[in-house]
């Protein structure tokens, strides 16, 4: 018998595909090119759809908020993304984007029995993460009106509670006193991801060297870059508490009503994954932690 936070975790890898397919869909580039982003690489549009929830927030704020990005990078993309449209115009469009995204992957399923079920448990689900880190993608997402049609339901509720769970992340990685460029540097230390995935978070050589020496000088990491057994038992720690606090709006469903969503969430997962739509490595490690 599994433990809670092995469940919580596996309620993460099923919704993160659903939630992270809006970030590569065609429909959604679209729809950002419509509004006037730049769509020639990602980055406009996903600072755009993933930071509208906090309104026409500052640099500060989406570093703060988002953390594994450079600041450099952030400031590329915000605030000048609101000049291109304002929060309010790209919420309507990623709700847009969706739509067209799971109707092209789904089909007539969103209109099925299957779909609403899964959109209520999920709803439930995110509801028990309110209030979240004040301030946090998670309570943002939080306050967002609920759509009506199941299928977006379904998208937004696994919004929230990715978000909710990236909070709870952030606070475990600051808790265990690593920075954001030392975060990602430990994480592929442990085999997360390859160090080349990690160069879409904008730190420059020089910056990534400079935190695998501090990360060494903590005994952390060895020379060759990987992970010492201290730095293994760091990140176990930080993962651990991750789980922990994400698990708040799983106890709030309920195990039967977590193992039921599970169960209707196989087959649009599977449907994401085998579109290929999603990079087969990512920065969060999914699969291999």
């Amino acid at each position: 018998m599994i433990g809670e936070p092995a469940r919580v975790r596996q309620m993460w890898h099923l919704l993160e595909p659903l939630h992270a397919v809006l970030y590569y869909a065609p429909a959604a580039f679209e729809e950002a090119a419509a509004l006037g982003y730049d769509t020639e690489e990602r980055w406009a549009s996903y600072f755009a759809w993933r930071a509208a929830p906090l309104g026409a927030a500052g640099a500060d704020e989406v570093v703060r908020t988002f953390h594994s990005f450079a600041p450099g990078m952030v400031h590329g993309h915000v605030p000048a993304g609101w000049a291109v449209a304002d929060p309010d115009a790209v919420l309507a469009a990623r709700l847009r984007a969706v739509d067209r995204t799971y109707r092209a992957l789904f089909g007539d399923r969103v209109e099925g029995a299957g779909f609403a079920e899964a959109a209520a448990l999920a709803r439930r689900a995110a509801e028990g993460a309110a209030p979240g880190v004040p301030g946090g993608l998670g309570a943002a997402n939080s306050a967002l009106p609920w759509p009506d049609a199941p299928h977006l339901t379904l998208w937004q509720a696994a919004t929230v509670l990715r978000e909710h769970r990236g909070d709870g992340h952030i606070a475990a990685l600051t808790g265990a006193g690593l920075a954001p460029v030392e975060s990602l540097v430990s994480f592929a230390a442990v085999g997360a991801a390859a160090p080349a995935v990690f160069a879409s978070r904008g730190w420059s050589a020089d910056e990534w060297g400079a935190a695998r020496r501090r990360l060494q000088e903590r005994g952390l990491l060895a020379a060759d870059g990987t992970a010492t057994d201290a730095g293994r038992e760091l990140r176990a720690k930080v993962e651990l508490r991750t789980d922990e606090e994400a698990a708040a709006p799983w106890r709030a469903l309920g195990e039967a009503g977590r193992e039921r969503l599970a169960e209707l969430l196989g087959e649009p997962w599977l449907a994401v994954i085998g579109s290929g739509l999603l990079p087969s490595e990512n920065t969060l490690g999914i699969g291999k932690v």
